[in-house]
């Protein structure tokens, strides 16, 4: 560590002969699928580098809505042919070698993976390409409650077969990193929490005069929520089933769901079968501003690292009902940002809306803690920085902080040698 490397005074800044340029800091980003959620924080976290110490990759998946601004802020971009979230050995080892070419032709300093898949063959490729330093973010886990046996012992072998071939680790919560540690899937002292940032500047004011005609619902009573991929891992026939429950004493609720995935069908069917009145807006690009609008916001996953959806739903100071699942305990404080149940528990979730409901006083104030709490800690510009803190003592480098302190000095450009 250079943490006392000392200040280099003064700088000229006209009148100097040319100066050759600095050596920049390759970072390579690999992850599965470059869409919202790991995705989002992986565009923050390359886009927000300082371009004249890092010069970012990112290689992921074909497809996705990040792409393109990805490549609109300065980021060199990947499409790897042929890489999907579905294991394929014949179609895995071709994306591996993809990868094992880009390292040779790139020769990043660092490579950083996200997510199970990309994490296993970005780790796999760094290591054998021998990348002088691989760190892996853990924004979720790719075992989760409810996982047949035999698969769940697979995935932890592959991921603790990995592991040993990352040199430090970060996790988007304290009991993501504390889970990881359990799990044995990074070792003791190796995690850093690094808080994944929303872009919170078109949030924090941005609720709808009136979401209702927004959106083109009946009815005039309070809205509740969710955003996200309607898939296992979100629960959606829990927030159909919530919802049943809520309206059958409350039938002025509405209810709405932002998203799509592969289970609307079967949510649409439940909602029939139970009477509940749902309204599925399918995928919204405007959805941090319709969940801005919700009078509180329902989160029935399964399991989930931090959920960025909700992250951006209580920086719109949104009342929040969530399960205690993963890193979730870490943003919902019950009492104080909003309240926690057991996932599952239809009933107490249902109950716990209806107080929020019913106490607008009370959801109000917690909303506005939870508003506090992420403007003060989730910001893009406090992430990247926490990642630039850690690329520096990876490296040996002054860390930023150190930096930022010399008083009329500028930063010092992050040098090399290879």
């Amino acid at each position: 560590m250079s943490g006392n490397w000392p200040p280099c005074g003064p700088v000229l800044a006209r009148g100097l002969p040319a100066q050759p340029e600095p050596s920049r800091v390759r970072v390579l980003h690999v992850i599965t699928r470059f869409t919202a959620g790991a995705g989002g924080n992986t565009l923050l976290s390359a886009a927000g580098m300082d371009p004249q110490r890092y010069e970012v990759w990112v290689a992921g998946c074909p497809g996705g809505d990040l792409w393109e601004r990805a490549r609109d802020s300065g980021v060199h971009t990947v499409e790897l042919a042929g890489f999907t979230e579905v294991i394929s050995p014949v179609a895995d080892i071709k994306v591996l070698r993809q990868l094992l070419r880009l390292i040779r032709e790139v020769r990043p300093t660092i490579v950083h993976t996200h997510s199970a898949k990309g994490g296993f063959l970005g780790r796999l490729a760094a290591s054998l390409s021998n990348v002088p330093v691989v760190i892996h973010t853990f924004h979720g886990f790719s075992v989760y409650p409810g996982m047949p046996a035999g698969r769940r012992r697979t995935y932890l072998l592959l991921e603790r077969f990995v592991a040993k071939r990352a040199h430090a680790f970060a996790a988007v919560a304290p009991r993501v990193a504390w889970e990881a540690v359990e799990l044995r899937l990074a070792a003791p002292g190796k995690v850093t929490v690094v808080p994944s940032a929303v872009e919170l500047a078109h949030i924090e004011n941005a609720r709808p005069a009136d979401l209702g005609t927004l959106l083109g619902l009946p009815g005039r009573g309070p809205i509740v929520g969710t955003v996200g991929r309607i898939d296992n891992q979100k629960q959606p026939l829990d927030f159909v089933r919530v919802a049943a429950a809520v309206q059958r004493h409350r039938p002025d609720v509405r209810f709405v769901m932002v998203g799509d995935g592969p289970l609307r069908v079967d949510v649409e069917r439940e909602a029939a079968r139970l009477g509940a009145s749902v309204f599925l807006t399918g995928q919204r690009d405007d959805a941090p501003i319709i969940a801005a609008g919700f009078d509180a916001y329902l989160v029935t996953s399964a399991y989930e690292g931090l959920g960025r959806a909700l992250t951006e739903a209580l920086a719109s100071a949104r009342p929040v009902v969530a399960t205690a699942v993963n890193g979730i305990p870490d943003l919902v404080h019950p009492g104080a940002t909003g309240l926690l149940a057991e996932p599952g528990d239809i009933e107490g979730m249902a109950s716990m809306l209806s107080w929020l409901l019913d106490h607008p006083a009370e959801a109000a104030a917690m909303g506005r803690a939870g508003q506090a709490r992420v403007l003060g800690h989730f910001s893009p510009e406090r992430m990247c920085a926490d990642l630039d803190t850690l690329y520096c003592r990876m490296l040996g480098l002054p860390e930023p902080e150190r930096a930022e302190s010399f008083a009329g000095a500028a930063l010092p450009a992050l040098e090399v040698v290879r």
